[in-house]
C-alpha cells in the first residue's frame, strides 16, 4: 500500500526533516514540515523514544488533520547509563548547540572515567492518521563514540559516533551510504514492509 498523497513531517529540526525527506523520496508523496506549516512544537513529556514520537505525530495531526510521521531519536551511551538518551536534544540547550553537547558527552564520560565508549543511535518513528491509531516502527544502530569530532555532514552527534563495521564517522559518510544504515533508516525500513501489508489510510 502507500502513504497518503500529503505527509507532515513533525519536526522543527532541518537536519532531521531533510534526511526524512531523502528517506520518503521513493514513496512519492508531498511533504510538509511542522516549521514550514507554522505548527508549535509539543512538549516532549513521554518517557521514552516511542511515546515523544507519538506524541508529536498525534499533535501534527490533530493541528492538520492529515497524516503525521514523526522521529524520536537520540544517542544512547553505555558508560553514561543510556544518557543522553531521550533528552539528547535538550543536552543541545535551547539554541541546538551540537557542539556544546558533544563536548558534555565528553566530560562526563571522563568524569565516570568510563572505558566503555559503545553507545547507539535509537530512532523511534512515529505514523498518525486522521482517525486512527499510531504506529510506531524502532530501528537502532550500534557503534563506539570517538573523540575529536570528526566530519561537517550529518547533524546532531553524528560527528562522534562510528556505527559498526565502519570506520568513517556518521559526520564523515557520504549521506547515501548512512541512510542505508541508520538507525532512522532501518526504522523506514520497517515502515516499508509493514505499508506492503497494510492500508496507512487517508
Amino acid at each position: 500500500m502507500k502513504l497518503a498523497p500529503v505527509v507532515v513531517v513533525a519536526s522543527h529540526n532541518p537536519g532531521k526533516v531533510r534526511e526524512i525527506i531523502d528517506l520518503l523520496s521513493p514513496f512519492g508523496v508531498q511533504i510538509k514540515s511542522a516549521g514550514e506549516l507554522g505548527l508549535s512544537e509539543p512538549d516532549e513529556t513521554g518517557s521514552s523514544f516511542s511515546e515523544n514520537a507519538a506524541l508529536k505525530a498525534r499533535a501534527a495531526v490533530v493541528a492538520t488533520g492529515v497524516t503525521a510521521l514523526a522521529d524520536d531519536s537520540g544517542l544512547v551511551v553505555s558508560g553514561l547509563n543510556g544518557a543522553p538518551g531521550i533528552y539528547s536534544a535538550r543536552w543541545a540547550g535551547p539554541h541546538k548547540d551540537f557542539a556544546a553537547a558533544i563536548a558534555r558527552v565528553q566530560c562526563e564520560l571522563k568524569a565516570v572515567q568510563a572505558r566503555d565508549h559503545s553507545a547507539k543511535f535509537v530512532c523511534a518513528l512515529a505514523l498518525a492518521v486522521p482517525q486512527g491509531t499510531t504506529k510506531i516502527f524502532q530501528g537502532e544502530v550500534h557503534g563506539q563514540l570517538v573523540f575529536p569530532p570528526r566530519g561537517t555532514r550529518g547533524f546532531g552527534y553524528d560527528p562522534i559516533f562510528v556505527a559498526e563495521g565502519m570506520r568513517e564517522s556518521f559526520g564523515e559518510l557520504d549521506p547515501t551510504i548512512k541512510h542505508a544504515i541508520s538507525h532512522r533508516a532501518r526504522a523506514f525500513a520497517m515502515l516499508k514492509e509493514w505499508l506492503a501489508t497494510v492500508d496507512a489510510g487517508p
